[in-house]
């Protein structure tokens, strides 16, 4: 059996209360204390995406590839394919840096794929310049007639 004293307890219910005293305003603060507010994260806005963004990410691919074979072959108005790019960018995605950046990615696209084949000016250049130029002429008439205003 256990023997408890209770001359004992008094001092030791002391010291207990005079704890809870002591730490009774700073329970209290914690519940009268408004929650943090909630963290609000803000996501990126969505990237626009209109039905003909696959082919004029063709096009901008195919004027990569007709900029560098016109620059290679030094044809007439080499430099003009850049700045039509340019044309379209603005025109297409001025305020809309994710599609800016896809755009210029797929017109680079277009530029390397010739560059890591032709370094000189050959036959097959120009077939290819002739073809690629004639696929962005297509592409062009396409999306300006079906999605054009």
């Amino acid at each position: 059996m256990l023997n408890v004293s209770t001359d004992r307890m008094i001092p030791l219910r002391r010291v207990f209360l005079f704890l809870l005293l002591l730490a009774g305003p700073t329970l209290a603060q914690g519940k009268n204390t408004p929650p943090p507010p909630p963290v609000q994260e803000t996501a990126p806005p969505a990237p626009l995406i209109v039905p003909y963004d696959d082919k004029l990410a063709r096009f901008a691919e195919v004027l990569g590839s007709v900029h560098y074979l016109r620059t290679l072959c030094k044809a007439a108005g080499g430099d003009e394919w850049r700045r039509g790019m340019q044309r379209l960018l603005d025109s297409e995605a001025g305020g809309e840096p994710q599609r800016k950046e896809r755009l210029t990615a797929a017109f680079n696209r277009g530029y390397r794929a010739f560059a890591s084949v032709y370094t000189d000016c050959t036959a097959a250049a120009i077939v290819a310049e002739e073809r690629y130029r004639n696929e962005g002429a297509t592409l062009a008439t396409e999306i300006t007639s079906r999605f054009g205003n």
